[in-house]
């Protein structure tokens, strides 16, 4: 078997369209162009080099490497000390200046620190998902080393150094010295295009981080986890597009839950109840612009009937997202299937309209007006509501096996209910008041009495007395105070069921209840969740001791994936996960609430 790159030894490269991952060994694994959820290039995340990657990396193997983010952006700068010198090397997506969507760039800056060293390059282009190899040309009329590669849809122009091709790779060297610099740029552009102008380098990587200090000096912190928090926000942002507003849940796709197993899903799409969750810690720390960006997405996501409403679009809006197999990759570490589109589009989750309305109503609080059309298409979604109240759902973790009556999902009908009659009662907009109060009522007294076991906790669903990590959401959106009597049980069961080696884990994969094989690993907001909890009740030292926890869990760029091999001691799920960051935001604000208070 291929040695796999750990998954937290990648970085993310973004430009708030697409994004890239870099191995701490300079391979760039995945690329999808132009957007996050177009066909990969480079493909070796999911394979290996054969699957596309272009490595850029000292010759001499015993090179030592060190890495970080230049501060407030996602540039990434990867210090190589050889035997002979020592030089950085620079990359990034770049931020174009007139939003172009028809080209995207990605720069590496190679620049000598010390004595001199020499890089070699190793390109494997493999258009649409490893099934295309391109038709690749030298542009040598240019005056300037220039490689044009051409598959389909899609082309690319590299510039920057002379590269010899053998059996479909593309490789050479380079060499810097102290004080030199090596710019390669890869661009991609629509092969119907002349290939664009070279990029004014310089102009670029000062203009990217530009654009990235200007968001991320915005950013309102805690003391307490300020540099998680910065970083967590900053991955949220890197997430969300910057032409549509969509939010999608992670970079990647078929990264597995359980390595070797079958639980590999697409999340390069945008999830309501991700994207509101979200939402709410953008807007907890000032970014009430996205909010806007977002509820104008949604709109045009959901518009005409609210009977046709997904859980799940794509970037645009779009609602085919056809789950399919591919067999061109072999999946990370063999873990197959590889994936792309997700049939949870066409599930019943009955909790994310109370994920949206919450959202929206943190919004409105918050100072955002509400425009033509954003409260007609919530009391839409309340009528939706009203209509489905009785049917059985998926529940917020998507099972496949038979629809529940999951607790939590009943608790956020709930909290629909409740914000469609806040909407009424406190910011004076219209709506069938009372029925919605009739409704709220009947799903309280509905959850109070079968939405718990005999043991005191809250359960996971009606037919039994199973706990789930979810539940930990019900005082946040104020269906129960945190120190209900049912929460204490709640969190006693999750502490004997849930937690393995400190970790929380979402809920018990052998009771059988998502209908699919094998197992999983803590999930890394769920431990987040926990934090929240701890602070609202007095635990503090629990608070602190399981936020440490949770986020030592980073990798040393602060990202974060979906769940967490406690054996393997490694990042496990796609990555970097946008649950996992919001999660980290809410619980850093949990806590330092908590320690204001007790100061």
């Amino acid at each position: 078997m291929v040695v796999m790159t750990a998954i937290d030894d990648y970085a993310l490269l973004s430009d708030c369209r697409t994004a890239a991952l870099v191995s701490r060994d300079g391979s760039i694994d995945w690329l999808c162009l132009p957007r996050y959820d177009s066909p990969s290039i480079f493909g070796a995340l999911l394979g290996d080099e054969e699957h596309g990657s272009w490595q850029l990396r000292p010759v001499d193997e015993a090179a030592l490497v060190s890495r970080r983010y230049d501060d407030g952006t996602f540039t990434l700068v990867t210090r190589w000390e050889t035997a002979d010198g020592v030089a950085e090397v620079e990359e990034l997506l770049v931020m174009s200046p007139d939003g172009d969507p028809r080209r995207t760039d990605l720069v590496r800056r190679i620049r000598g620190v010390s004595g001199g060293v020499e890089f070699a390059q190793r390109l494997r282009m493999r258009f649409d998902y490893a099934r295309a190899v391109p038709w690749v040309r030298q542009r040598r009329q240019t005056g300037a080393p220039e490689l044009v590669a051409i598959a389909g849809p899609d082309a690319v122009v590299l510039r920057g150094a002379a590269l010899e091709a053998a059996d479909h790779l593309h490789s050479g060297t380079v060499a810097v010295r102290e004080g030199e610099l090596v710019d390669l740029s890869l661009t991609w552009f629509p092969s119907s295009d002349e290939a664009p102008a070279a990029l004014d380098i310089d102009a670029a990587i000062g203009r990217t981080s530009e654009w990235w200090r200007g968001w991320s000096d915005r950013i309102d912190a805690p003391d307490v986890h300020r540099a998680q928090v910065r970083r967590s926000l900053l991955v949220l942002r890197a997430l969300t597009h910057r032409d549509t507003g969509g939010i999608v849940a992670a970079a990647t796709t078929s990264l597995p839950e359980e390595f070797g197993g079958s639980r590999n899903w697409d999340y390069r799409f945008v999830w309501l109840r991700d994207a509101a969750l979200t939402l709410e810690a953008f807007i907890a720390h000032g970014f009430l612009g996205i909010a806007e960006h977002w509820r104008q997405w949604l709109l045009r996501a959901i518009a005409g009937d609210p009977a046709q409403m997904q859980i799940v679009y794509g970037i645009a809006g779009e609602r085919d997202l056809w789950e399919r197999e591919l067999a061109s990759l072999p999946g990370y570490e063999g873990a197959a299937p590889v994936r792309v589109g997700n049939a949870a589009a066409e599930q019943y989750q009955a909790d994310v309209i109370g994920e949206v309305l919450v959202a929206l109503d943190v919004a409105r609080r918050a100072g955002l007006e509400e425009s033509e059309f954003s409260w007609p298409l919530q009391r839409a979604l309340l009528a939706r509501v009203g209509d489905r109240i009785d049917e059985p759902d998926c529940g917020i973790w998507e099972i496949r096996g038979a629809p529940r009556m999951f607790t939590h999902s009943r608790a956020m009908i709930w909290a629909a209910l409740d914000r469609g009659i806040r909407a009424v009662n406190e910011h004076g907009l219209d709506g069938p008041v009372e029925e919605w109060e009739r409704l709220r009522e009947r799903m309280r007294a509905e959850i109070d009495a079968q939405g718990v076991a005999p043991g005191g906790w809250f359960r996971q669903n009606y037919d039994d007395d199973e706990v789930d990590a979810s539940l930990l959401m019900l005082p946040s959106v104020g269906y129960c105070p945190p120190d209900d009597p049912r929460m204490i049980a709640t969190v006693e069961r999750i502490e004997q069921t849930l937690m393995r080696d400190g970790l929380v884990h979402r809920y018990r994969t052998s009771s059988g209840v998502d209908g699919l094989p094998g197992d999983e690993h803590p999930f890394i907001a769920c431990s987040f969740w926990l934090v929240e909890q701890y602070a609202a009740t007095g635990r503090a030292g629990d608070a602190i001791a399981l936020m440490d926890r949770a986020c030592a869990l980073a990798n040393d760029l602060g990202l974060l994936s979906e769940e967490y091999d406690v054996t393997a001691r490694r990042h496990a799920g796609n990555t970097p996960q946008a649950l996992s960051h919001l999660a980290l935001v809410r619980a850093a604000d949990a806590v330092g609430g908590a320690e204001t208070r007790r100061g």
